[in-house]
């Protein structure tokens, strides 16, 4: 019999020598399979070994070339150390090891845990393993965002690439320090929109200067960055500029938790409602001062003004250019209002761009709505379907948790106030320092408790929202048949949508719907 070898390790090995190094432990578990594989008397196929991946991650790349080699009967039996080496998903183990591998004809064996597919006894034994496994992965996953989450409460950057314009206190973790020449940059920005210049504009002028953006800042000065997903990665957007105008990180605030991730089994990330942001005043030193972001803040409100029925708002930040990923512009031309790619005016080599009516993409989208009404409605499916309220509960858990942490630290400000005390009485502090001292915690306090009110409010509103859902089938049957939409119902429904160019020789612009539910 051919036996397939496959080994992981989720810990970064910190004893390899070279990059190209299998980890020690990673060595451990191939020694240990051979052994086992030559005792039973099986050939060796091959040894697939994907180190530093979790078990719950579905791209990796030895274990997905395990799984075409399999489905080609390249060997007879998959050896692991364990189950959960192979995966700590149970909807994997049914897929793969109760399900596709006998139909191969795959037998699949752990050493350490005795999993054996040739052993229809421990059947249940494998499944309860798998539960288990689960288990960990959404137990791990809960403890990692509530010690990230209390973290972000009090005001600890987290985040693994510093917001351009900082860089990361190599003293203090979770500290940030100015980076002062690119500083410059962002206080010219600041500047320069507050003098009238509009975004476009800006991005044009630091192009033109060949003033590289954020990403190529730090990828030419070695700093750590994301990898960019759209084209013309070194030049300045419309986008850039705009963000940058309404981020309080500029002035001192530290902003976290603007997305969250979808699930614990997939590192997809969706944007969360501004309520549930992390936001902890005076953290680090200020690049803008207050008196130009006051006044950039001002002129930002002043061009936001709605055009007449509310056309221009409809799709705000809801579509993205399919060619290079950013999102789409409201423009106004004869009194029709159009989305377009921002990209195509920032320089030369920027994107082609997208280009649609609103009113094109109201009535593809309302077509669209009405199709899927006509498909599932009359089967009682669309209820079941569309979950309208499907994240309150989660946010609601999330301000409860929140809520609990604030009042911990309320709690204990009110012992350290006692304990503060007791040292005064006992004259192990002057006055003068007590008066100063309960001054701080009484104030901080007050801060916490204000916070606790917020948390309270939307919870109380988030209740409101659960029960006015109830009843879900009059919910549905009013986004039917429409004429027009407006904004809440986009909200509702409509995730985002991706919008092509227009197919040469026809009126036809392909879109995408992503859908809320």
């Amino acid at each position: 019999m051919k036996v397939a070898i496959y080994c992981r390790l989720s810990e970064e090995d910190r004893n390899k020598q070279f990059a190209t190094d299998d980890s020690n432990s990673i060595q451990n578990q191939k020694s240990m399979l051979l052994q086992y594989a030559l005792e039973q008397g099986w050939d060796i196929y091959n040894i697939y070994s994907d180190d530093d991946y979790a078990g719950a991650d579905r791209k990796r790349p030895e274990f997905n070339k395990l799984l075409v080699d399999a489905e080609q009967h390249k060997f007879d039996v998959v050896l692991c150390k364990t189950q959960s080496r192979f995966t700590r998903e149970l909807e994997l183990v049914e897929k793969y090891i109760h399900g596709l591998f006998p139909i191969w004809g795959i037998r699949f064996v752990s050493v350490v845990d005795n999993a054996d597919t040739a052993n229809k006894g421990n059947k249940k034994s494998r499944q309860i393993n798998g539960l288990v496994n689960e288990w960990y992965l959404e137990d791990m996953s809960e403890n990692i965002r509530s010690v990230l989450d209390n973290r972000r409460a009090n005001g600890f950057h987290i985040g693994s690439f510093a917001l351009y314009g900082y860089k990361k206190d190599p003293e203090h973790k979770g500290h940030l320090l100015i980076d002062e020449e690119a500083a410059a940059v962002v206080r010219e920005v600041f500047t320069l929109f507050a003098q009238g210049y509009g975004k476009n504009a800006i991005a044009r002028m630091l192009n033109d200067r060949g003033v590289p953006n954020p990403t190529e800042y730090k990828r030419l000065h070695g700093l750590r960055y994301q990898q960019p997903k759209t084209k013309n990665s070194t030049l300045w957007k419309y986008f850039a500029i705009a963000n940058m105008l309404r981020n309080e990180i500029y002035i001192g605030n530290m902003v976290q938790g603007k997305y969250g991730s979808v699930s614990y089994k997939t590192k997809q990330n969706k944007p969360k409602p501004q309520s549930q942001w992390f936001v902890v005043e005076g953290t680090h030193e200020p690049i803008i001062n207050r008196e130009l972001w006051e006044r950039v803040q001002f002129l930002l409100q002043q061009k936001a003004k709605p055009f007449i029925f509310g056309q221009i708002g409809l799709f705000a930040q809801k579509t993205r250019c399919a060619n290079c990923g950013y999102i789409m512009r409201s423009s106004k031309c004869q009194g029709k209002y159009y989305l377009q790619c921002p990209n195509r005016h920032v320089a030369k080599e920027a994107c082609e761009g997208a280009f649609i009516s609103v009113e094109r993409l109201e009535r593809m989208v309302i077509d669209e709505l009405n199709r899927l009404a006509a498909e599932y409605l009359d089967k009682d499916e669309l209820a079941m379907k569309i979950e309208f309220c499907n994240n309150l509960q989660e946010q609601k858990k999330t301000l409860l948790a929140n809520k609990a942490v604030y009042e911990k630290k309320i709690a204990e400000y009110a012992k350290g106030m006692q304990d503060l005390y007791m040292d005064k009485v006992k004259g192990l502090i002057g006055e003068a320092d007590f008066v100063a001292l309960s001054k701080n915690i009484s104030q901080e306090k007050e801060r916490l408790l204000k916070l606790v009110q917020e948390l309270q409010s939307k919870i109380i509103a988030i209740d409101n929202k659960i029960t006015a859902s109830d009843n879900r089938r009059e919910l549905i049957e009013q986004y039917t048949n429409l004429e027009h939409l407006d904004r809440n119902i986009v909200d509702t429904l409509i995730d985002y949508i991706i919008v092509d160019k227009r197919i040469q020789g026809t009126r036809n612009v392909p879109i995408e719907i992503h859908w809320a539910f």
